[in-house]
């Protein structure tokens, strides 16, 4: 499957690893600084416009409010974007072990 946003931007890869769980979009910033371990400080601007991108692709899906938060899920394919992803980067860094 080649989608447009693939391979994905560091952004949006931390956004879908945050979303394993669900968070409204504050919950999933300070998610985001915490296991990238603050190397990644997403301004709400740049989070809401991926998470609109990523629910646009079906990759994130809202899944109920939390008082006027909405709070979002990865989903099946969003998964299968991930697991795709992981896939790439464990054959680039494979390239690097065989390099000595």
């Amino acid at each position: 499957m080649k989608h447009k946003l693939l391979p994905l931007s560091e952004t949006m890869h931390y956004i879908l690893l945050a979303l394993r769980e669900p968070h409204h979009g504050y919950a999933a910033m300070q998610k985001i600084e915490e296991i990238s371990k603050g190397t990644v400080i997403l301004a709400a601007g740049t989070l809401y416009g991926a998470i609109e991108n990523l629910n646009k692709h079906g990759w994130i899906e809202s899944v109920g409010n939390s008082g006027r938060r909405k709070i979002y899920k990865i989903t099946t394919d969003g998964e299968a974007v991930l697991k795709m992803e992981q896939e790439r980067l464990l054959h680039i860094i494979s390239l690097y072990e065989g390099s000595d």
